[in-house]
C-alpha cells in the first residue's frame, strides 16, 4: 500500500466519509452497560461503549461519557456504579436502555429488566445479566484538547469491589469468554460483534 493510496484526513478538518471511522476503527469495544442510583433514590441504566479495563490489580474499570449524562452525574454524586455484562441474548434490551428519559425515569421499566440489589453498593445490579462488577468511583478525569481545552467527555474509573458471575460460566476455575454470549460495539451507525469459539485463536507469550 503506497501513502498516495491511503486515505488520509486530520479529524479538526473533517474526515470527508459518510460515517466517521474512529469508532470503527477503534473496535470492537467491550460495552459499559452501567447501573447506577441517583441521590434521590431513581435508578438509571445505559451503555456506553467507550469503556475498558485499565488496571488489573486492583482491578479498575473506567467509562466515557460525552456528555455528562445520568449515569455519569450519579456515579459522580454517589462515588459508585455497577458494569452489567452485555450479551447477546440481552442485545435488544440493552439497545433499549439506551432511550432518553426524563431524570428519574427508569431504563430498567422501560427495557423491561429486573432491578437485583447489590451486596455492597447501593446501585442495582441487571438481574438478567450473568456478570456485575460492583465498582466504587476512584477517580474522574474531564477529557481535555491540545490547546488545554476542556471536551464534553468525561470518564469516569471505579474500583471493582465485588464481581457476581453465574456459575455455568466458569468451567473447570476458567471463567468461560467464548460461550458466554458477549456482544461488542462495532462502530457505525449501528454495527455490533459477538465473540464466539469459532473466533478463538491462542497464542503465548514469549520467553
Amino acid at each position: 500500500m503506497t501513502e498516495a493510496a491511503m486515505h488520509f484526513y486530520e479529524p479538526g478538518k473533517g474526515h470527508g466519509l459518510k460515517h466517521d471511522p474512529f469508532n470503527s476503527i477503534v473496535g470492537p469495544r467491550p460495552i459499559g452497560w452501567i447501573s447506577t442510583k441517583g441521590t434521590d433514590g431513581s435508578i438509571n441504566l445505559a451503555p456506553y461503549s467507550f469503556f475498558n479495563g485499565f488496571s488489573y490489580t486492583p482491578p479498575i474499570i473506567g467509562f466515557s461519557s460525552t456528555n455528562v449524562k445520568d449515569s455519569a452525574r450519579n456515579a459522580i454524586e454517589t462515588g459508585e456504579f455497577v458494569w452489567n455484562l452485555a450479551t447477546l441474548a440481552m442485545a435488544e434490551a440493552m439497545n433499549q436502555s439506551c432511550a432518553t428519559l426524563p431524570y428519574g425515569e427508569s431504563e430498567f421499566a422501560f427495557a423491561g429488566l429486573t432491578p437485583l440489589p447489590s451486596r455492597i453498593v447501593q446501585p442495582p445490579r441487571v438481574a438478567q445479566s450473568p456478570v456485575h462488577f460492583e465498582c466504587k468511583v476512584t477517580d474522574v478525569v474531564k477529557l481535555r484538547n491540545l490547546d488545554g481545552g476542556e471536551t464534553p467527555a468525561t470518564m469516569v474509573f471505579g474500583q471493582v469491589v465485588a464481581v457476581h458471575i453465574a456459575p455455568d460460566l466458569i468451567v473447570d476455575g476458567v471463567f468461560d469468554t467464548f460461550n458466554a454470549g458477549i456482544i461488542l460495539r462495532a462502530g457505525g451507525p449501528s454495527a455490533y460483534a459477538k465473540i464466539t469459539p469459532e473466533t478463538r485463536f491462542d497464542m503465548h507469550r514469549p520467553g
